[in-house]
């Protein structure tokens, strides 16, 4: 299961050379107002979603996840945004659902679809989470390296998980698409961390206190993207 995500080789490998030389580009940081919780027009999304292909039924749920969330602690909200998209979205490759050998998904476009690799799983989680009033200075998506057949395994598989930072320093809080609870990344020996990163900026590993500040979103080309199209969608 967790070698799902093979089309990650070459970035995570592209990445990490970058991250080693700290040399980034500047772009501009397009979706700083991507990390607040702000009032979505559903009918735009709703249009959006249509033409994407997708069933009104499909995003109602969505949207009354939202309105149940809302209101829950952290922890429930969390435990119930993982949930949701993990019972139903389905793992799909990418070549296969979109023919092309890395695509990231908006969240609409895997809720359209019902079908996703683990960056489309942390993604949506992702921006469903920051619209349910999570910070977004607490939420890190994580590119990792997952030994298959147990931690004592030397094969291992790219992947991608979301995160969650009760304070700066804590150990954080996995959310994950092959393990369907919510757990501590202490146990979570199977997952080796190369870097993360959210719309505010990129870090190396998953525990660094330095960022590489918004100018490292240049060696990320797929998120930045990604960043763009959510934003046309209405996530703004």
């Amino acid at each position: 299961m967790i070698a799902q995500c093979p089309q990650g080789r070459n970035f995570v490998a592209r990445v990490k050379r970058v991250l080693r030389r700290w040399l980034f580009l500047p772009v501009l940081l397009i979706v700083a107002a991507v990390g607040a919780s702000h009032a979505l027009d559903f009918d735009h999304l709703l249009a959006r979603f249509r033409g994407l292909g997708g069933q009104d039924p499909v995003l109602r749920d969505w949207e009354k996840l939202l309105a149940d969330a809302r209101p829950l602690a952290t922890k429930d909200k969390l435990r119930r945004v993982n949930d949701f998209f993990n019972r139903r979205i389905q793992f799909g490759d990418d070549q296969e659902i979109w023919g092309q050998s890395d695509y990231w998904a908006t969240l609409l476009e895997t809720l359209a679809k019902g079908q996703g690799d683990c960056e489309d799983f942390t993604t949506a989680k992702y921006f469903t989470l920051l619209n349910v009033g999570v910070p977004n200075e607490q939420l890190r998506l994580i590119y990792v390296k997952a030994k298959i057949g147990g931690t004592a395994s030397r094969v291992s598989q790219p992947h991608m998980v979301l995160a969650y930072y009760d304070t700066p320093e804590a150990d954080p809080l996995v959310l994950d698409n092959l393990i369907a609870d919510l757990r501590l990344a202490l146990r979570r020996p199977d997952l080796q961390p190369v870097f993360s990163f959210n719309s505010q900026s990129i870090w190396q590993g998953a525990a660094g206190k330095t960022a590489a500040g918004p100018n490292g979103f240049g060696v990320l080309s797929h998120w930045e993207g990604l960043l763009k199209r959510a934003k046309a969608e209405g996530f703004d």
